[in-house]
């Protein structure tokens, strides 16, 4: 029997469908021989789902009916190992339905990418592929990973950060604090979500309280940012860990509209459910060796800061005319794992995954290492109730 993986899919995120096709990507990449896989899907109010027909892309045409020929499951801690649990439980007989040695998320958006399912692996003690809780929260939140990059010295653009109150109590008071950090044009974006959504541009203070309203659909924070002159973007992929980390060949996005969109990502042509694979782009990116360089430095700098494990992917802004480029964001579990961006080093998909999986255990060992426990008799000085217990100061 091979590594029994889970891969986890899904979940309450605007990114669900995204997600879905990226996982379903990479169930069909793995090699058999040396995994089992287990295709685990979260619907949208975060329930767990098991079954054979939730590996096949077709069927989530009609998740409804995708659902009625599923099994809801829980999970357990089962003999050092993560336990998928059917819900409601058999009558007679186990209702173990597979145990895993691994979980590996394939996730995108809040409430899954952003720490949430990572910490839920973490308390559940099972090693999972991709970066630890913290990397995927600060990954997640653009501002935040924008304060830690310019602290360790990566080029990042100015910008503002507004919250959903703050601007809906005061609109005129919220825009004037932001014209007054960030120059026009600007991009406006939701500060925790990817796949271009909730993202527009704005030239004035009518538009940008357009921009503003529109991204407060999808979060209670925003960001505004200076928009680039003669803009071009470039992306590459970062595998590894905090001890070595290698960047892709770089690709530049191809878009039709005045900044990259969700439609240009993953609707635009006819490229059915290729995901973040068949979007339309230059590969390699019509860039100079000097800034490919720069791009890859920056990229592997940037997944080192962050502390990120497995694969993220970094998108650089560049003006074309002075040639200075800027961390855009990090994208911790990117559409498709980018491994499309991995073929010039000679990696298959099949490669990436068995290295994400081997990148999991080792974390999982390097974190047995250490002491999670703290043997004392504290317990031995309480009774019953607080009236006559000792006081104990933290």
């Amino acid at each position: 029997m091979g590594i029994r993986v889970g891969v986890f899919f899904g979940g309450r995120s605007v990114e669900h469908e995204v997600s879905i096709i990226s996982a379903i990507q990479a169930i069909n990449a793995f090699d058999s021989a040396k995994y089992d896989v287990t295709p685990v899907y979260m619907d949208r109010s975060g329930d767990m789902y098991v079954g054979e027909a939730l590996g096949r892309i077709e069927e989530y045409r009609d998740i409804p009916a995708l659902l009625k020929k599923s099994r809801r499951v829980l999970c357990a801690r089962d003999s050092g190992a993560l336990a998928l649990v059917l819900y409601p439980p058999k009558k007679f007989g186990s209702s173990v339905y597979r145990l895993l040695d691994a979980a590996f998320p394939i996730v995108h958006g809040t409430n899954v990418e952003d720490g949430a399912l990572q910490g839920f692996f973490r308390t559940m003690s099972i090693p999972f592929v991709g970066p630890d809780v913290l990397a995927s929260a600060t990954g997640m939140d653009k501002f935040a990973a924008k304060a830690i990059l310019r602290g360790d010295g990566i080029p990042v653009l100015d910008c503002a950060r507004v919250y959903i109150k703050s601007f809906f109590k005061d609109p005129d008071a919220a825009i004037l604090d932001i014209e007054r950090d960030v120059q026009y044009p600007m991009i406006v974006k939701p500060i925790n979500l990817g796949s271009s959504i909730g993202i527009s541009l704005a030239s004035d203070s009518r538009g940008l309280k357009g921009a503003l309203e529109y991204a407060f659909q999808y979060s209670d924070t925003a960001l505004a940012e200076r928009a680039v002159p003669n803009l071009k973007e470039i992306n590459c992929a970062v595998l590894g860990d905090y001890e070595l980390a290698i960047a892709s060949e770089c690709e530049e996005p191809i878009n039709s509209d005045e900044i990259l969109s969700y439609e240009n990502k993953y609707l635009g042509g006819p490229r059915g459910s290729k995901g973040m694979s068949g979007a339309r782009r230059k590969f390699p990116a019509d860039i100079t060796p000097e800034t490919r360089d720069l791009v890859r430095d920056l990229a592997v700098r940037t997944f080192h800061s962050l502390r990120c494990s497995g694969v993220s992917r970094v998108d650089l802004l560049m003006d074309s005319s002075s040639g200075e480029v800027w961390v855009n964001e990090i994208n911790t579990i990117p559409g498709s794992l980018s491994y499309y961006l991995w073929t010039p080093a000679g990696i298959t998909y099949g490669d990436l995954l068995d290295r994400l999986v081997q990148l999991a255990l080792k974390r999982e060992r390097h974190d047995a290492e250490f002491t999670y426990s703290f043997e004392t008799n504290i317990l031995a000085n309480f009774k019953q109730g607080t009236k006559n217990a000792k006081r104990i100061m933290p």
